[in-house]
């Protein structure tokens, strides 16, 4: 039975698209933009764009000093924050509702007037201000690079998901005042972005608001839909040695997935958390619980827009085995799930949690906000926070396992191997009918790892490799 929270939408003359989800049960208000550019929409040798411009737009605007967003809002109890991701950048904060003209008139104005404020040296700190967010989260970080290695290998040169939205220094370096205004005027305007309010605030007073501060704005060029071709599986296993010091092996397997928001999407995301996403997932069970060579073992879906997504698996060995003999151990849970599929124990395990994740999601004013934006920016369906839930429900166990021997299967893989100084060769798949863990086969949970992969979730909406300003 679809989920029933209110949801109200409305379009601008100018293109902006609002929607409001009225909850009185607070008196509060989130308020979220979600503007259609991320990394996957930077040109080549100008990468890093996108998250550069949500650490600019903390900096001031026509009628705003820099530094006066953070301080003007946080003054009257509000709490905010952006985030830049492969396929948008977001604004946000949550704040009282005697307090959201305010928020919408600050927000329209950075919107609309940044580039008043945007001076050589405001670009000129704000890129040293990325410059070392990179070293010290990527760079200078045990496994910082992993998910890096990952989008590199499982997407080829020149696609769009190539690059990690960090970008690097050297394109950094390059950008001048001109391409950081030619960005701005290329994608931040109404009709590419989508204000979100949800909380104590009615419909009628939402739109009305949205109209009060944002109707002036000029619309901007309309922005083509995501439109590069889907990715087939990797033909072959790529397998990449990382030289770092590190404080214990591990490895990374990443897979190309269908892209989001499709039902074949569903299926590849349900087969992962039946291998490393629930209480009783098999890497857990089978490697960590039962035969005691791994000291974690997780996986995850991280869905994308723009034709293909991305699958990935993260485990370390424990202490006495090696990385090549834990990846045959993976190799052959993977070929099991492919060739039996999942028990309806599984199923249920994966249904239980999915609607348990979902619903704690949707009590939270902040993050149905944040859901809704991103439902409307990249699919125009902003009820598919009522139909969600069902539309993984009707993901049959027959999908799961087709999925898995379609997207997952072990020759398709990414390895990203961090040796700890030591050597490893990499392993051939393993035989069909071969079991390297010695534990019974069902289902386990996943203690989450330390690195950027924690906290990647279905969507990719909110991660460590999600950039924050």
């Amino acid at each position: 039975m679809p989920l029933d929270y209110p949801v109200e939408t409305t379009t601008l003359p100018n293109g902006l698209r609002v929607v409001v989800s009225e909850d009185h049960a607070s008196p509060v208000v989130a308020v979220n933009l979600w503007v259609g550019v991320g990394s996957r929409h930077e040109q080549e040798g100008r990468t890093g764009f996108a998250h550069l411009f949500e650490h600019l737009m903390f900096q001031g605007s026509r009628h705003v000093a820099s530094g006066e967003h953070f301080s003007a809002l946080m003054g009257v109890g509000a709490r905010l924050n952006a985030t830049t991701w492969f396929d948008r950048t977001n604004y946000f904060e949550t704040l009282p509702s005697g307090a959201l003209d305010l928020a919408l008139w600050m927000e329209a104005d950075r919107h609309g007037y940044l580039l008043d404020a945007v001076t050589q040296e405001n670009l000129d700190n704000q890129r040293d201000v990325v410059k070392e967010e990179k070293r010290q989260r990527y760079d200078n970080q045990p496994y910082g690079e992993a998910l890096h290695h990952l989008y590199a290998n499982v997407f080829p040169e020149g696609h769009p998901y190539h690059h990690s939205t960090i970008g690097s220094m050297a394109d950094l370096d390059a950008a001048t005042l001109e391409d950081v205004h030619a960005f701005f005027r290329r994608w931040y305007h109404p009709g590419n972005t989508v204000l979100t309010l949800c909380g104590d605030v009615t419909p009628e007073a939402g739109f009305a608001g949205a109209e009060r501060y944002f109707g002036d704005l000029a619309r901007g060029e309309d922005v083509p839909p995501a439109s590069t071709p889907p990715l087939p599986p990797l033909p072959d296993p790529v397998h990449v040695d990382v030289d770092q010091d590190v404080p214990a092996p591990r490895l990374y397997l990443g897979f190309r997935l269908p892209a989001d928001h499709a039902p074949e999407f569903d299926a590849a995301g349900l087969a992962l958390e039946i291998l490393g996403g629930t209480a009783i997932s098999r890497l857990e069970k089978n490697l960590v619980r039962g035969a005691e060579i791994a000291t974690f073992a997780s996986s995850a879906p991280l869905g994308l827009a723009d034709g293909t997504s991305l699958g990935f698996l993260a485990a370390q060995p424990a202490e006495g085995i090696t990385l090549t003999e834990l990846e045959e151990a993976i190799v052959v849970e993977l070929t099991r799930l492919a060739e039996e599929g999942p028990s309806p124990v599984e199923m249920e395990a994966a249904s239980a949690q999915n609607e348990r994740e979902w619903l704690s999601t949707l009590a939270s004013v902040e993050e149905r906000a944040d859901q809704l934006g991103r439902l409307t920016t990249l699919y125009d369906d902003p009820e598919g926070i009522n139909t969600y839930l069902d539309r993984l429900d009707a993901v049959t166990a027959e999908d799961v396992r087709r999925a898995v021997a379609t997207w997952l299967a072990p020759k398709h893989r990414v390895v990203v191997a961090y040796a700890g100084g030591a050597t490893d060769e990499p392993v051939a798949d393993a035989p069909a009918g071969t079991d390297a863990s010695g534990a019974a086969d069902d289902h386990p949970t996943t203690d989450s790892t330390d690195t950027a992969a924690d906290s990647l979730t279905r969507d990719g909406s909110t991660t460590d490799e999600g950039e924050q300003a």
